[in-house]
């Protein structure tokens, strides 16, 4: 199985790229389940197993040092406790465990960790960042990866990955794997299409624009029977490959995928460090886990900005910077110093961290046209969730939007620090107690471009796999 992916790898895209892959170590996966409520968690090993292709990632660069994410997870040697790998994501989890249901119940979440199979036993460690901001382990597990219990065989692959952009080796690039959700056999050529459309806006916008060669772009779909995928709140239930749906959380423009063990046994047969899946849908939606996945409605107008914004959240941490839209989560109440790189708290201005982009004389906070904001939309929101109760045409919704874009682009054109960077209060879901960058950027509102520190924060992931562009 091993080498006939390989061989595959070779035919669809460059000798070179297989023979790069070939010496490699495999890739190990770790499957859990992460369950608990607001309160608590526990973890539980579920499986181990060795993915069909080898390690896409760079062996010289086996540390994040980026300081992103709830968790992270450290794989060391179970001899010497010598630290061999580590990288920092969040989970689906961790969502939820900020949602009011969490209060009431506990619920378990399938997981998985991914690295570079080692030679020897290794201890897996979970950490979780805690209320000081720093990381604490959470859970430990020995892993053998010859022990025989591990699983090795693997079946064919469910449908062959489609090279959508492969600019070099794996090992030297950040891999992106798009998967397709809801396309039924007749539908696969308006996926690969879509892949291609939204990868070309993609590195259309900077600082993608400007890093486009350290990046590959693989597709892959696996056929479903129905066309589209679930959306419970209107009774439209299909079984999609990968079980993304909308309404997660209750909210209805919200799309995720629960099912984790599906997603993790289709997505390797490609390489790949990113996934971002689109729906075969055109209602507005999607959704961004950092360093699991991000998904964006496919045929929706809008899908440009979806593909874009959902996976700032995916690939890079980038908070949600808008606050008047209705969220699944809580407000807990303490406004701590935010781990993502584009909100901050504001504890200490003199050491904001995106100061060196706050041209002297700008005042922190920065004033913005923040009460006529916040009026026109709060009048806006109730259109949006009218149309949506009434379930009236997308297309209805989609001009609302445009309106909308257009009525805040209008109301800041005139404002005195419309193209500075300061800090705006009103960000990551919070009217107050939160400050953004920039008075719009993609991660506020349906703009078209990532502020300076959006695009500094994605530069860094960027780095991290595949390099400074400084060096090369």
């Amino acid at each position: 199985m091993y080498r006939s992916i390989l061989r595959l790898l070779a035919a669809w895209a460059f000798p070179a790229l297989a023979l790069a892959q070939a010496t490699q170590p495999a890739t190990v996966r770790l499957d859990y389940i992460h369950s608990g409520n607001a309160l608590s968690e526990q973890y539980a090993i579920e499986r181990v197993l060795i993915e069909p292709l080898p390690w896409p990632g760079d062996m010289a660069r086996p540390f994040d040092d980026t300081n992103r994410g709830n968790n992270r997870v450290e794989v060391a040697d179970a001899k010497t406790g010598d630290l061999l790998y580590s990288r920092d994501f969040s989970t689906v989890f961790g969502e939820w465990k900020s949602t009011a249901e969490a209060n009431t119940l506990s619920r378990g979440f399938h997981e998985s960790v991914r690295f570079p199979k080692p030679d020897r036993p290794v201890r897996v460690r979970i950490l979780k960042r805690d209320e000081r901001n720093q990381f604490s382990v959470a859970w430990s597990v020995d892993v053998d990866p010859d022990a025989q219990d591990v699983v090795r065989a693997q079946g064919p692959a469910p449908a062959k990955p489609i090279p959508i952009r492969v600019s070099g080796p794996s090992p030297h690039k950040v891999d992106l794997l798009v998967l397709g959700d809801g396309y039924t056999q007749a539908e696969m050529p308006k996926f690969e299409a879509a892949v291609r459309r939204l990868a070309q806006h993609l590195f259309e916008v900077s600082p993608f624009k400007e890093r486009a060669n350290d990046f590959n772009v693989w597709a892959l779909a696996v056929p479903t029977q129905e066309s589209g995928v679930s959306r419970p709140s209107t009774g439209v239930h299909h079984a999609s490959a990968l079980g993304t749906r909308y309404d997660i959380f209750g909210s209805e423009r919200y799309v995720l995928t629960l099912d984790n063990r599906a997603l993790r046994d289709i997505a390797q047969y490609a390489p790949y460090e990113f996934i971002e899946i689109l729906v075969n849908n055109d209602t507005y939606g999607g959704g961004g886990i950092f360093g699991q996945f991000s998904t964006a409605a496919a045929n929706n107008d809008w899908a440009n900005y979806l593909f874009v914004h959902e996976f700032g959240h995916h690939f890079a941490g980038l908070a949600d910077e808008y606050y008047t839209s209705p969220v699944a989560y809580q407000s807990s109440g303490a406004r701590m110093e935010p781990w993502e790189p584009n909100v901050t708290a504001l504890r200490d201005p003199a050491h904001l961290k995106w100061k060196k982009y706050v041209q002297a004389g700008t005042p922190l906070p920065t004033p913005w046209p923040k009460a006529e904001y916040e009026a026109y939309s709060r009048a806006y929101q109730k259109k949006r969730a009218a149309l949506r109760a009434a379930n009236r045409p997308e297309a209805e919704m989609n001009a609302l939007f445009r309106d909308d874009l257009a009525h805040t682009n209008a109301l800041f054109a005139q404002a005195r620090y419309r193209k500075a960077i300061g800090a705006f209060e009103g960000a990551n879901y919070e009217a107050t107690g939160y400050y953004r960058p920039a008075m719009q950027c993609i991660m506020f509102d349906r703009s078209e471009q990532f502020c300076p520190v959006c695009q500094d924060g994605i530069s860094d992931i960027i780095d991290l796999y595949a390099g400074p562009a400084s060096k090369r």
